[in-house]
């Protein structure tokens, strides 16, 4: 029922909203600009995501069936089945969805955006799969969910590219506060998740792996900061990312062709799906993303970070941090909303300013909550979304406050 109210309330909040403009500030162009943005958020749904998303779909899921025949998709969920039988133990060890939540996440970690959405949605249909009650989400696909809105994202390249582009001198010095906001939201969200579960979270194999894990980012960041400069990382980022998955394709062929797996079949028996998934998913998309629009357009965050500046000053508070709030608060919501709410900001107060860091951080602490709830659950029918939405809005939430500590600290 969650879903089912704050998409309500983006219809009407945006409504009120555009009302008291209207009434008050004599806006009369308001209502045209909300029901402009509906139509061209509704075609953007259709065109600019679920069309390409087909092509997109249609390769990986070829591509990840060939990986299954050839036994690599096992093996990924065999390494890391002590980690996952703690935090998904309705999941069986030796289950697919293991290993596509591991592609997933590995995707994630590199920043390959366009190979990570096939591998997450193959990972919530296998969910999918165990769930008993289909139209509610099972405790797993929350805990998939919450730690794929989380963003934990290795290198921000895409970022480290669009401040290269606007003339920032250092285009990758937010390389480690964004590491640093995306680490600490990723395990706020299994926290927040792992209470609500009643997960142990003192198991020594959890701690061994959590703890591992930070380590070995605590290792890459020394590296990285001891030992290469600042258009090395930027190079590094950009072939190992892309070697790593071109190697995961080489792999997953070089695997079926010893099993003498027929590689050109498998590859188009799992294609076939890619077509359907995206078709399931536009009304999903059209639903939320119109919403969220409305909701955009109606000047909502305005009136929301002028609230926030009101609200520290009266405390006191250094209020540097607030104009670039508009690109944390739209993170949720949009991916390409709040790049173009990064890109304003470092176009209005520079790349190299406190705001324009500030925003480049809150763009790589954490993902598009609610597009991902619309976009992962649509494509499986489900409509209960159970906490998931308020799980995932505590990672953000983590994430925001870890950045603007980070980027005090960093660059204030």
């Amino acid at each position: 029922m969650s879903l089912n109210y704050i998409w309500s309330g983006f219809f009407l909040v945006g409504f009120a909203a555009a009302l008291a403009q209207w009434i008050f500030l004599g806006d009369t162009e308001i209502f045209k600009k909300i029901i402009d943005g509906t139509f061209d958020s509704a075609r953007s749904a259709v065109m600019d995501i679920a069309l390409p998303l087909a092509g997109v779909m249609t390769l990986w899921l070829g591509i990840m069936n060939i990986g299954e025949k050839a036994g690599a998709i096992g093996w990924f969920a065999k390494v890391i089945a002590p980690f996952f039988s703690r935090i998904f133990p309705e999941v069986p060890r030796d289950h697919p969805a293991t290993g596509h939540m591991v592609m997933n996440f590995s995707a994630n970690l590199l920043g390959l955006d366009n190979a990570a959405t096939p591998f997450g949605l193959k990972a919530m249909e296998s969910l999918q799969s165990l769930n008993p009650n289909k139209d509610t989400a099972s405790n797993a696909q929350i805990m998939f969910l919450v730690l794929h809105t989380s963003g934990l994202t290795l290198i921000p390249l895409a970022i480290m590219a669009q401040r290269a582009i606007l003339g920032a001198k250092d285009p990758s010095d937010i390389f480690i506060p964004c590491l640093i906001a995306t680490y600490v939201a990723t395990v706020a969200g299994i926290i927040a998740v792992s209470i609500r579960q009643k997960i142990n979270l003192f198991d020594r194999v959890l701690l061994t792996w959590i703890g591992g894990i930070t380590m070995a980012i605590l290792a890459m960041i020394w590296y990285f900061t001891n030992f290469l400069s600042k258009a090395e990382i930027e190079t590094v980022s950009k072939v190992v990312s892309n070697l790593i998955l071109i190697g995961v394709i080489t792999v997953f062929l070089v695997g079926a062709l010893r099993k003498k797996v027929n590689v050109y079949d498998a590859f188009i028996e799992g294609a076939k799906g890619g077509i359907q998934t995206s078709i399931t998913v536009i009304p999903y998309l059209v639903g939320m993303l119109v919403a969220i629009s409305v909701f955009r357009n109606a000047g909502v965050f305005g009136f929301i970070v002028s609230g926030f500046e009101w609200f520290f000053s009266a405390l006191g508070f250094n209020t540097d941090f607030v104009p670039a709030l508009p690109t944390a608060l739209m993170k949720p919501l949009s991916g390409s909303g709040s790049k173009a709410m990064m890109i304003d900001a470092m176009t209005t107060y520079g790349p190299d300013s406190f705001v324009g860091r500030l925003a480049c951080i809150f763009q790589g602490s954490a993902d598009t909550t609610f597009y991902i709830v619309a976009l992962y659950f649509g494509s499986v029918g489900i409509r209960k979304t159970r906490y998931a939405i308020s799980c995932g809005l505590i990672a953000d939430l983590a994430g925001v406050i870890t950045a603007i500590c980070v980027a005090y600290v960093f660059f204030g």
